[in-house]
């Protein structure tokens, strides 16, 4: 890659208050050449293009630091990571984050597990399996300061994936398309019943487009009643 790219990721960052080392750099645009030969053989992202690369997976995944302070997180769960956005962006820029990266396809897994060696990570775990299923693991369940999700689907759906995985004082941020107001109006009894509360809806533009995180805080424990068996919360989401 060229100087003039390396200062365009360098540029784009810095737009957001994230400031890159040079390893942060060489390690970011790897994970972009990774990403691009992948995708030749495997489907992991319709936006292949380097300055969109940037700007729509790497900026989008760290906008996060708008709301959340990251130096006060410790373990971080990511679930849907499929790429692993916004959980290896977020790895490379603070290295001392403990994150698990959660996707259904084996497939992306292996892609993850690949990325954390080449890349030299420590304490990342790309792991395959449902949200639903993951979360009832002792392991796994109300461990996490911060669990992120940029995984399409409705906000109470995702609220029943995310926040089991929340330890109590702990925020679930839920990275979304433009405004979110009737996604969270319907989403609010699903949040309550979880444990959540509501803590606030920051609604910005990335080159242009639309982008909002909601931030959930972890009020109190989650029923043992959830998540309910994978496959449920799609299709009988809580209402």
């Amino acid at each position: 890659m060229s100087t003039a790219d390396r200062d365009f990721l360098l540029n784009e960052m810095t737009k957001i208050g994230v400031h890159l080392t040079d390893g942060q750099v060489d390690q970011l645009i790897h994970y972009y050449l990774m990403l691009i030969e992948t995708n030749k053989v495997m489907n992991l992202t319709a936006i292949t293009e380097y300055e969109e690369v940037v700007r729509k997976h790497f900026v989008d995944s760290l906008s996060l630091v708008r709301d959340v302070d990251m130096g006060q997180c410790k373990k971080v769960m990511d679930v849907g990571t499929g790429a692993g956005f916004p959980g290896i962006p977020l790895k490379i820029v603070f290295p001392n984050l403990q994150i698990t990266l959660l996707d259904s396809l084996g497939k992306r897994v292996k892609f993850l597990e690949n990325v954390v060696n080449d890349l030299g990570l420590s304490d990342v775990e790309p792991i395959h399996g449902r949200a639903e299923d993951i979360a009832r693991e002792k392991k796994y369940r109300e461990q996490y300061d911060l669990c992120t999700s940029r995984a399409v689907a409705r906000l109470s759906v995702l609220s029943e994936y995310c926040l089991p995985f929340v330890k109590v004082g702990g925020c679930f941020a839920s990275y979304k398309a433009g405004e979110s107001e009737e996604e969270i109006k319907n989403a609010a009894r699903a949040i309550k019943v979880l444990g959540g509360k509501m803590e606030k809806t920051d609604t910005f533009e990335i080159d242009g487009m639309g982008r909002s995180i909601i931030l959930i805080r972890k009020a109190k424990t989650t029923s043992p009643l959830y998540p309910r068996k994978a496959g449920t919360p799609a299709k009988k989401p809580i209402l």
